[in-house]
């Protein structure tokens, strides 16, 4: 029982992060897409800036750092397992 508590815990747990993590990359892509047309074309249309923006945020969800952001769920499940097996194994 306890254990299918620490699995249940810990994806509600990781899910957060995950989220958090992924909310403040796109968040922060998003600022620099931003300030990045701000300072190449001063004199912009706001529909130009959306636009740029946009097609900037397409290109960031097909890149690797979302991806990576994934291994929020990786990273501790393997340690976690073993540390599980290291302790058991004694």
């Amino acid at each position: 029982m306890g254990f299918i508590r620490l699995v249940v815990f810990g994806f509600i747990g990781l899910s957060v992060i995950y989220l958090s993590v992924s909310v403040y990359s796109r968040s922060v892509r998003r600022e620099r897409l931003e300030k990045q047309f701000d300072a190449d074309h001063p004199d912009g249309t706001p529909e130009a800036r959306d636009a740029f923006v946009s097609e900037g945020m397409l290109a960031y969800n097909s890149s690797i750092r979302p991806k990576l952001i994934g291994l929020v769920y990786v990273v501790p499940t393997v340690v976690i397992g073993t540390i599980v097996f290291v302790i058991n194994a004694n």
